[in-house]
């Protein structure tokens, strides 16, 4: 693995860690496709570093419980914001 991408993807899952924010918007603030932050988290964290790993593992988990949630709250705000113009 190039050193770069190793150090990305340490920044990227310290980042998530700390904040608990989702993939996309972890993507917006570091200015990566999802698919890019996905693989770095599922992927090549693993490889290197297990213990923060596991970390990040239990917040993308926890997001992905919350997102049909979220997701419901979004077309409720939308369908609203439509409903008073």
């Amino acid at each position: 693995m190039k050193p770069y991408i190793k150090e990305r993807t340490l920044q990227v899952a310290q980042y998530i860690s700390n904040t608990h924010q989702t993939i996309r918007q972890t993507a917006k603030v570091f200015n990566l496709s999802k698919s890019t932050v996905h693989n770095d988290l599922s992927k090549r964290l693993q490889k290197v570093d297990s213990k923060m790993y596991d970390e990040v593992k239990k917040v993308l988990d926890e997001n992905f419980s919350e997102k049909h949630i979220r997701g419901g709250q979004s077309t409720k705000a939308k369908f609203a914001h439509e409903r008073s113009l």
